[in-house]
């Protein structure tokens, strides 16, 4: 597996289709011969959001530049009035690290 760098920015946050919440990301671009890209880091909204969405299947970030982002948490527990989320991310990612 290959680290290609960091990106971040911020989007939109939809559960099964619908938008909820503007947030930001922070994430990490991974390349693996067998799998492809693949991407994991850190999203940020409101606590009172976070806690309702998390778990929650069918997430999504469509991100200001246009990409179409699977969320999926990848923490077992959410601490009380967190603003912060550790995610796993797939979809329209870039082949190239940016930084907005």
């Amino acid at each position: 597996m290959r680290y290609l760098g960091e990106f971040s920015g911020a989007g939109t946050l939809k559960c099964d289709g619908e938008e909820i919440v503007r947030a930001t990301y922070e994430l990490e671009l991974f390349h693996d011969e067998r799998t492809g890209l693949s991407s994991s880091g850190e999203i940020r909204l409101s606590s009172a959001v976070l806690e309702v969405l998390f778990g929650r299947q069918n997430i999504q970030l469509l991100t200001d530049d246009g990409r179409l982002l699977d969320i999926r948490f990848s923490g077992k527990t959410l601490l009380s009035a967190s603003e912060v989320a550790h995610v796993d991310v797939t979809g329209e990612l870039p082949t190239v690290p940016h930084r907005h």
